[in-house]
């Protein structure tokens, strides 16, 4: 009964996997963790990889794989691929192309059969705050912790942004490695976002180049309750830089991060820590020049660099 429904799960997702929207909103736009996925299949020499890995632990996850997880694409791999093939009623050619994909992803996180429905949630200021040490995505309602989900974030290489964000754009139905929700952030110097995946067993590593990444269940509960302009905090240690020019309204960056953080530890205002030099941080940086007895220009000059220290 169990594999019954659980194939009934996979028939629906690869019946309407085409009819999502592409974009809800307009333009198309690359992530900075763009992941192309390749067909894998049987080869000589045969195929190796993280995304070979992944497939062996999922297949392991399900049942139909029981060799060691190597990363390489070979006979057993290939007869795994297969049973689980014939198993959810997809052409069983052994080669893991889209809805092969498709059907792992809703197999691995449907195997339990049962999800828990994300409830409209309370009446309060809604806002989202990710964890890079804990690899997870809270849910708070005016401040206090509403649900918790698990989640991939960047690799060492490349790292989630740090700081105070907005969701900007709404997408539903990427495909690939975004899964079947989009969620855009205002980062000033990169594509970033919230996403699904088609590599579950990547949540709750640090797996991305940069993006969130949620099993396709949750990001899927968690989009029609983001609004466009919701608060996103991702939380973790900011890297520290030094600075070598004078800055001013209207730029945006690392380096206006960097001032931002400064101020804020020298106990002022700036505002959100979003590398946007707008309004707040101009005001804080006016009240840190009276405060020293310097003209308030509202400007980043290199006395400003001095005070809070981060002059290169």
């Amino acid at each position: 009964m169990r594999r019954k429904v659980l194939i009934l799960l996979v028939a629906i997702l690869l019946l309407t996997a085409n009819a999502y929207s592409i974009n809800e909103a307009a333009g198309a736009i690359k992530c900075n963790c763009d992941e192309r996925s390749r067909v894998l299949k049987l080869t000589s020499p045969y195929m190796s990889g993280d995304d070979v890995e992944d497939l062996q632990l999922i297949l392991r996850k399900l049942g139909f794989f029981n060799a060691d997880v190597t990363g390489v694409f070979g006979p057993v791999t290939l007869a795994a691929v297969k049973e689980f093939q014939q198993w959810v009623n997809v052409d069983s050619v052994g080669e893991v192309g889209p809805k092969t994909q498709a059907a792992l992803t809703t197999a691995i996180t449907e195997h339990s059969l049962v999800s828990a429905l994300l409830a409209a949630p309370p009446d309060g200021d809604f806002r989202l705050v990710i964890d890079v040490d804990k690899r997870t995505l809270t849910v708070l309602i005016d401040n206090k912790p509403y649900k918790t989900f698990p989640c991939a974030v960047g690799k060492t290489s490349t790292k989630s942004p740090i700081g105070d964000w907005a969701i900007i754009q709404k997408s539903t139905n990427w495909g690939g490695g975004f899964g079947t929700r989009w969620m855009g952030l205002n980062v000033p110097w990169g594509i970033f976002g919230i996403h699904g995946t088609n590599k579950p067993s990547s949540i709750g590593t640090t797996a991305s180049g940069g993006c969130i990444r949620m099993f396709n269940r949750d990001v899927e509960q968690l989009y029609p309750l983001v609004k466009m302009g919701t608060r996103v905090s991702i939380v973790g240690p900011y890297p520290k830089i030094k600075v070598n020019q004078q800055l001013s309204k209207g730029q945006t960056g690392h380096e206006v991060q960097q001032v931002q953080l400064s101020l804020r530890d020298a106990g002022f205002s700036p505002g959100f820590t979003d590398g946007r030099f707008g309004n707040d941080t101009e005001q804080a940086i006016k009240q840190m020049q009276e405060f020293y007895g310097l003209m308030a220009t509202g400007k980043v000059d290199f006395n400003i660099l001095n005070l809070l220290r981060i002059k290169r």
